[in-house]
């Protein structure tokens, strides 16, 4: 008796398998997507790319000031700080799964206008460990030349 092949039963089985594998998304990737895969993409060895896994070891280790460079994705816009130096609060969604508080010093730079939740903003300054993700300090110039300058970077343009 020749074997003969049911390509129905084929066809469905190759579809359970792929939708099994995750073959079956297909829905359109979002323009932050879009951005953040574009980015990683064209810097895989960047020190962005770096700075992500260094946070990572940061945070495992408890350690403080660790300077890096970074992007994340607005979670959250936070009344900005006004007691002492004044301070504009938000929290990024990293791409390494951590969250973390920016503290951007706008008495010495400039405040990002119209920070909204979902925006990507790049940074560069330092990493403090907490227990909720850490912090990120020194994303300004330093008036006094004796820290490394740190800014942030939302749409082109440079804060510092």
């Amino acid at each position: 008796m020749k074997n003969t092949l049911n390509y129905g039963v084929l066809a469905a089985v190759i579809f359970v398998i792929a939708v099994y594998l995750g073959f079956e998304k297909t829905e359109k990737p979002t323009s932050h997507q879009k951005d953040q895969n574009a980015f990683i993409q064209n810097n895989e060895n960047s020190s962005a790319v770096r700075g992500l896994e260094r946070i990572r070891k940061a945070y495992e280790r408890q350690e403080r000031d660790v300077p890096v460079q970074a992007q994340g994705m607005v979670k959250a816009v936070l009344r900005d700080d006004n007691d002492g130096s004044r301070h504009q609060k938000f929290i990024l969604k990293l791409d390494n799964g951590l969250s973390v508080l920016v503290a951007h010093n706008i008495d010495l730079a400039p405040k990002i206008t119209n920070l909204q939740k979902g925006d990507l903003v790049e940074f560069k300054g330092d990493y403090e460990y907490n227990d909720k993700g850490g912090v990120i300090h020194w994303t300004h110039h330093d008036p006094h030349s004796k820290h490394q300058d740190g800014w942030l970077k939302m749409d082109g343009k440079i804060y510092q």
